[in-house]
């Protein structure tokens, strides 16, 4: 096993008294891909918010790395590199594939404009290796031929691809990806699958939030089950088809391979 890159411990979150997260701990290990699975109504969307800094827990800790990430804001935690995805892809609507991936890098966000001004040619030299860079990933995600197209012109698909070649850009060292296969055919699952593989080979961190379990199964290594806020069960996907907590949380459906 790796050593844990992400360790949630006791986090606990209540909405007007319905008690949405209790008491959730597990962590998530470098260069792994951990499903989290549950029920509609289990509490995977909040602990994700409470993550990604989206939500503030009312106890508990999360701790990114050597960072807590308790009361950071979620552009903050980006920074630290931490992404998460939202189950509609979003993007910069009214800028070019190229543009959407050149700022999903941030390499100079942290420049001010005087440095700017002062570094110019260091600044254009890092730009072009960025661009050489992006074309890479956008002949990686099948997207070079639309890298000057209007990302609002994408079809769905294409905003999912390119939400994911964002990713790769961006860099980050751990990557929550919420429901990826809604709405996506077979092939482009197919895809999706592969690039979820591919950025753990590379070293980073993966949590999938997903209802469609064969997926959960193929491309995770571990599995966190939640039920009524709370994790039931954790460990590899086989064995949790006869664990009558998780069986019972999924109201007797088959959670066989299919």
């Amino acid at each position: 096993m790796s050593a844990a890159l992400l360790e949630i411990e006791g986090l606990t979150k209540s909405f007007g008294g319905i008690h949405a997260v209790r008491k959730c701990t597990f962590s998530v290990p470098e260069g792994q891909v951990v499903g989290l699975i549950g029920p509609n109504g289990a509490g995977k969307s909040t602990v994700v918010d409470l993550v990604s800094g989206f939500g503030r827990p009312d106890s508990g800790s999360v701790r990114f790395g050597s960072e807590q990430l308790i009361g950071k804001r979620p552009d903050v935690i980006s920074r630290l590199g931490l992404i998460r995805t939202f189950q509609t892809p979003r993007e910069w609507r009214n800028l070019t594939v190229m543009d959407n991936l050149l700022l999903a890098r941030r390499r100079f966000a942290d420049e001010s404009l005087w440095r700017s001004m002062t570094r110019a040619r260091r600044i254009r030299r890092a730009e072009e290796a960025d661009r050489a860079e992006i074309r890479v990933i956008l002949e990686r995600f099948q997207l070079a031929g639309l890298k000057n197209e209007l990302a609002v012109r994408l079809s769905g698909g294409q905003k999912r691809l390119l939400e994911f070649a964002r990713i790769a850009a961006a860099g980050p060292r751990l990557i929550i990806l919420d429901e990826p296969m809604g709405g996506v055919n077979p092939v482009l699952g197919a895809r999706i699958g592969d690039a979820v593989g591919q950025f753990a080979a590379e070293g980073a961190a993966v949590i999938v939030v997903e209802h469609n379990l064969p997926f959960i199964e193929r491309t995770c290594d571990q599995v966190v089950v939640m039920d009524l806020g709370e994790v039931i069960a954790q460990g590899p996907f086989a064995g949790l088809r006869d664990n009558p907590r998780v069986v019972d949380a999924y109201l007797g459906m088959d959670l066989s391979h299919e």
